[in-house]
């Protein structure tokens, strides 16, 4: 009978960050367009539904139903499934982001969130690494010109940026010590004035894991696998209707996913007032949410501030970023987070 509880809340949790993942797109779709509408001084959407709310439902209707296109010349097998593709990686690394603290139904446990893997960072990064595969396939498979140079783009960019994600994270886990994303969470509540929990010696892993994260969500100033300059759209170019959809939707549940990682890892995640005994515990349950949603839209702005500002770079500043900038830079700060811990720990040499 436990067993049969333990898959049915597995399943559960599984369906409600689905949910929320496609509830989240829609309205981050939704707040993109607001928000750079009021930075460059024009309206945004305002005609489906009250302040255009229903916009983005509106344009996943229209996709649905347009008609997909297939090339004479696309390997057909591999590029009907290069969209499925690139939105399993995309939903699969939300399964293992807290939303919220734990909370019990009698003697049972329950988890806010779908995966609690004691090497949850290492599930991210292999997950994240296979996204690639879709953009590259996609391109491939078009059987034009522009789509293989947007593929090829893509694979050069996520291997540059890739690696810079990845030893962004080495000094968290040198300095929790863990690869679990929940420990994570909990060991930063009360550190660095206790709110937002955020360790402020953890700060440049910070800002190089969220410019690695811009990259690998193909967001601009790092748009260069979509360049409509040089590409007309790139990998995506030759897709239609449902298909193009898929890739639209991986991008912005990326957004969000990614998001949702970096408030969690270095902004404490759920971590945040409660008022545990001044409120009913009835209450006190959401505000763990509410912070971890407000950590999360506070990254996506970012995502949007920086989309809104900065022009797109030329490829060779992109790669001359990755390589000769954020990836020795990671390495340096590795370097001296490992030789600080090991200080810590055993002393200096010499004494």
């Amino acid at each position: 009978m436990n067993d049969w509880i333990d898959v049915l809340i597995v399943v559960i949790k599984v369906l409600v960050a689905f949910g929320i993942m496609m509830v989240a797109t829609l309205l981050l779709i939704w707040a993109e367009r607001k928000v750079l509408a009021d930075m460059q001084n024009r309206i945004g959407p305002q005609r489906a539904g009250p302040f255009g709310l229903l916009q983005s439902l509106a344009d996943g209707i229209k996709l649905f139903f347009k008609e997909p296109i297939l090339p004479t010349r696309a390997e057909k097998t591999v590029f009907l499934l290069a969209p499925i593709l690139a939105l399993i990686p995309a939903l699969l690394m939300f399964l293992v982001v807290p939303i919220g603290r734990p909370f019990f139904i009698g003697d049972r446990e329950i988890t806010l969130q779908a995966m609690d893997l004691n090497v949850g960072l290492l599930f991210v990064l292999a997950v994240s690494s296979m996204a690639v595969y879709a953009v590259v396939l996609a391109g491939w498979s078009s059987g034009s010109k522009y789509p293989l140079l947007g593929g090829v783009r893509a694979t050069a960019q996520a291997i540059s940026y890739e690696a810079a994600l990845g030893l962004a994270l080495v000094p968290v886990v040198i300095y929790e010590g863990t690869l679990s994303i929940s420990e994570l969470v909990e060991g930063q509540a009360g550190k660095a004035f206790g709110f937002p929990a955020w360790n402020i010696i953890l700060l440049p892993s910070f800002v190089f894991f969220l410019v690695a994260a811009i990259a690998e969500t193909n967001r601009a100033p790092f748009d260069l696998v979509e360049a409509e300059n040089e590409l007309v759209g790139g990998f995506h170019t030759e897709y239609s209707g449902l298909r193009f959809a898929l890739f639209f939707l991986a991008e912005y549940i990326n957004i969000f996913t990614m998001s949702a990682l970096t408030a969690t890892i270095f902004l404490g995640g759920w971590n945040g007032p409660t008022w545990d005994g001044s409120l009913p515990a009835s209450i006190t349950w959401i505000f763990p949410i509410v912070w971890f949603l407000l950590k999360t839209s506070a990254i996506v702005f970012v995502f949007f501030w920086v989309r809104a500002t900065l022009p797109r770079l030329r490829y060779d500043q992109l790669m001359e970023l990755g390589w000769k900038r954020l990836i020795p830079a990671t390495l340096i700060w590795m370097i001296l987070m490992a030789v600080a811990q090991a200080v810590d720990e055993f002393g200096l040499p010499w004494a």
